[in-house]
Order: C-alpha cells, then structure tokens, then sequence
C-alpha cells in the first residue's frame, strides 16, 4: 500500500481519472468530414459545415464510431447499454462553434457503462481497477495563440472528432473497497492498459504526444484507517505519464500539508504547470461550470441489439493480457519476455507468423528478435506486409518466415550459432535471397559427416601430443583448446556438439 508519511500520521491517497481518448474513425463523429487530421494539414481544411455549426446543418450520427465504442467496451469488461442518447452540454469558448459540445448526459447510462481493467498492484498482486462509464462526445476545435501578438485563431480540422471519456469508479458507499487507484505508479499502470487495449482494438492511437490521449486527474488524501474519502481536486489535460505521477505526488503532499496545519482542502480545478511541476487554481468550486445538459432534439436514440454487440466481439482480436497468458503458459516464456513481445500488436504478429503454431519455434524466435532484431527496427517487417524490398539500395527487410528459417536450419545443425549470427549480420547488411541462400553462397553450411569431422579431430590430436598428455593428467578444461582447433581447421563449420563429443571419446 502506496502511503504518505505527514508529521503526526500516514496518509493514503485516492486517484480519480478521466481519460479522454480519440477514436479512430475515417470520418467525425456527426459529419461526414475526414478526421484523419494532423498537424501538417493546412488549418480549417478538414472541417465541414456541421462542425462550424453553420446554421440549418443537422448532425448525422456516425455508425462506426459507435461500434469502436462498443469494442473498447467490451475490451474493459463493461456492460454495454442498449439504450442511451446523446444531450447538449452547454457552455461557451470560441473553440466549441456550436455553444454547446454533444456528449451523452452524465446522470443516464452511457453506450458503455460499468467495466474493469486489471493491473499489478503496489503490493505486487492483481488488482481490478473500476471503471464507472466510458461515454461518446465530440472533441473541440483548436485555439491558436502564438500566431499574432494582439489575436487568436481557432482550427477547425480536430473539430467533431470523436473522443471516448473512462472515467474510474470510486464506491463512495463502500470506502473500503480498494479498488481505486491509490499510488502514482498504479496511476500509470492503469493508463497503460486503457492505452493497450485502445491500441490492440484498433478503437484509437492513444498516444499521449500527439494528444490522441490525454486525461483530467482528480486527486485526494484521508488517514490510513479512514472510512470516509476526501475533498479532491482536478487536474485537466495532462499528456505525460511522467507528469501525471508527479502531480499527484505533489498534490497529494499539498493537501496533506493544509490538512495537518489546520486548514480544508477546496475542491478546485487546477492547471499543472509543466516547468516546475507546480500546479495553480484555475477556478473554484463556488465558479463550477452548470452545463445544463438537455437532450440533443436533432439526434435519435441509441438502440444497441444483442445481435449487434456479439457480431462486433466475433471481431475482436485476442488482447495483449490474453496473449501474454499464452505465450507463458504455452509457449514456456518468461514473463519478461512475455511483455516485451506484446508492447504492440504488430510485434506480437510478427512473432506468432515466426512461431506459426510450432512450440520448439517458441523460445529461439523470441531470443532473436528481443535481442537482435528490436536493435535494428528499420530492418523488421514489423507489420507482416512485405516479404522482399524491391530497392537494392534500401536495408534488407527481415521477415517472420526468414527467422524462422533461421531457427529452423540452427536446429536441424545445418548451420551453428555463429553461422546464424554472421548470416544475420549479412542480411542487415543488404544481403537479399533465402537463409540457405545465403549459407550456401558463403559456404556456411555446418558440417555433420562424422567422418569428416572425425578427420579433422584426429589431425588435432595427433600435432598437439604435450596438451594430450595434459588433458589425459586430469586438466580436462583443455577440451575447450581442441574444440577450438577442430573448428579453426574446418573453418567454423563442424557441429561443435559433434566435435565435443567425438573429443571426449578419443581423449579419453
């Protein structure tokens, strides 16, 4: 358990997160312009009459966003509504054209309600974090305030985009239930899952750099031992893992601090200050904003039908939590490894077509591609698209199926492990064709002919007689002297398993 020592007492702290994601879709949530906005696209250029809020333009609801919400919520374990609506959340800035942003009302059942996510605990054991709701709204334009010393300009591209809010749980009736938040690293922990699940559903980038994932971050303080939580405050838009942890480090030792002198912690909103850390009171609770939901007269209500739920599930890839269960309780990884494989879901398909289904695949292609091929990224076929690139001039693109050709021809003793490596090494140098290709054209072939290799043993053993008499005296670490001979004689291609135990026979 996560504390914090104050003067007289320990302190718990409680997190509360709101994160916004932006939902991949080809077009915004109610028009029909591209939301594939960035920032080198010309401002105002992926905007369409609905999303400045020309008058008489009606919104039209977008299909595919809402199954991507229904995707994520069914990769949160929630229960999806097969009733909500959509209502008008009033408040005015010169980013919103409309005066109010369309948003589901918090008091009714969104399209995903109550779910859950899990992660490692500060006590090192799983632990269910809760999620109260995940609800659609539409993202705001951008303002602009460094083009002109006396003006501001607002963007419209990201205008209407789609954002999906999680928002956590905290059972107010029941504080003994745990399953909150409660350290900065579990804060992050928790972010990290919404953000794979997102990514491996295809449901949003979630990249917290870009802005495609940011969160508003409520934070509170009580004494160990306390049943009742807190007064909190909010953080908004936060866009760094760092800089979240360290806010609520910070701010929970602000409190602290106010509460053990005497004084009460005011429920405001605060602004992080990104320089220094600090944070500052951007309005209080006296100056909350009252956004007057009311339903959206021009938008339908939601009809979701169990048909539609399970058709959208068939579609759903295997999650990163289940495929790490695999990969070590199948496939005999270690959980290191495990988790390096499954950081995207590109590398785990890359490593599945390696591995296809073969278990003696498993171990080897994990260690080459965490240990050679994640050093050389421009070199992997990461998204398993391109088998060959055409320009001989362009580095040497490595596939699944050439590391499993790798490993295949390491394991039936075709080539050794240095052979493998000096292969591997002439691919990243631009070297194009097959594995055997290659070990043919530079002679890399291991050689298995007992015969041969008994050969060049026995011509070993015969110059060295003084280190055979050595050897014979009990100094048995002069195996590794001969081993090496042999392979200086065939040129590195005997089987150094051949080699070794055709040594020991002969020496002994």
């Amino acid at each position: 358990m996560f504390t914090i020592k104050g003067k007289t007492k320990e302190w718990e702290v409680v997190v509360g997160l709101e994160t916004h994601i932006e939902v991949l879709s080809n077009s915004k949530i109610f028009s029909g312009a591209s939301a594939n906005y960035n920032p080198t696209i010309a401002p105002n250029t992926q905007a369409c009459m609905v999303d400045v809020a020309m008058p008489g333009m009606l919104p039209v609801l977008n299909k595919h966003c809402v199954e991507q919400a229904i995707k994520f919520g069914l990769g949160i374990n929630a229960e999806i509504s097969k009733h909500s609506r959509f209502a008008r959340k009033q408040y005015f800035y010169p980013d919103l054209p409309q005066g109010y942003q369309i948003s589901q009302p918090a008091e009714e059942p969104p399209v995903v309600g109550r779910g859950w996510v899990e992660i490692i605990g500060d006590d090192g054991n799983p632990k269910k974090i809760l999620i109260e709701r995940a609800h659609m709204e539409q993202d705001a334009a951008k303002n602009k305030h460094d083009m002109h010393p006396n003006k501001s300009f607002v963007d419209y591209n990201r205008c209407g985009v789609m954002l999906l809010e999680i928002v956590t749980f905290l059972d107010t009736k029941n504080p003994e239930n745990n399953s909150y938040i409660s350290s900065p690293e579990e804060a992050e922990k928790y972010l990290r899952q919404i953000r794979e699940i997102a990514r491996a559903l295809g449901v949003s980038k979630a990249n917290m750099e870009e802005g495609s994932m940011r969160a508003d971050v409520n934070v509170s303080v009580r004494p160990v031992g306390s049943k009742t939580f807190g007064t909190r405050t909010e953080t908004k838009n936060m866009v760094s893992f760092k800089f979240i942890k360290n806010h609520i480090e910070n701010e929970a030792r602000r409190q602290i601090e106010i509460l053990e002198n005497g004084g009460t912690v005011s429920q405001d909103t605060l602004r992080y200050n990104q320089s220094d850390g600090s944070s500052s009171v951007m309005r209080s609770k006296e100056d909350a904003l009252d956004y007057r939901y009311f339903p959206d007269p021009d938008l339908l209500e939601l009809e979701i039908t169990d048909e539609d739920i399970e058709r959208i599930r068939k579609t759903m890839p295997e999650l990163p939590s289940a495929t790490r269960a695999r990969y070590i309780n199948e496939y005999g990884l270690s959980e290191y490894d495990a988790n390096r494989l499954t950081e995207t879901v590109d590398v785990s398909h890359w490593y599945d077509a390696a591995v296809d289904g073969k278990k003696e695949r498993a171990k080897p292609v994990a260690n080459w591609l965490i240990s050679e091929l994640f050093a050389h990224p421009e070199n992997m076929d990461i998204e398993n698209k391109i088998t060959e690139n055409p320009d001989p001039d362009a580095p040497r693109i490595i596939t699944p199926a050439n590391i499993a050709e790798l490993v295949d021809m390491i394991a039936s003793n075709e080539i050794n492990g240095k052979q493998a490596k000096e292969i591997f090494i002439k691919m990243l140098d631009g070297e194009r064709g097959t594995i055997h290709e290659i070990a043919d054209k530079y002679g890399m072939k291991q050689i298995t002919d007992t015969g041969a290799i008994e050969s060049a043993v026995d011509e070993v053993i015969k110059n060295n007689p003084s280190q055979v008499e050595q050897y014979k005296s009990g100094k048995v670490g002069l195996l590794g002297f001969f081993v090496g001979n042999v392979m200086k004689a065939t040129h590195g291609q005997a089987n150094p398993a051949m080699v070794s135990e055709l040594l020991k026979q002969k020496l002994s």
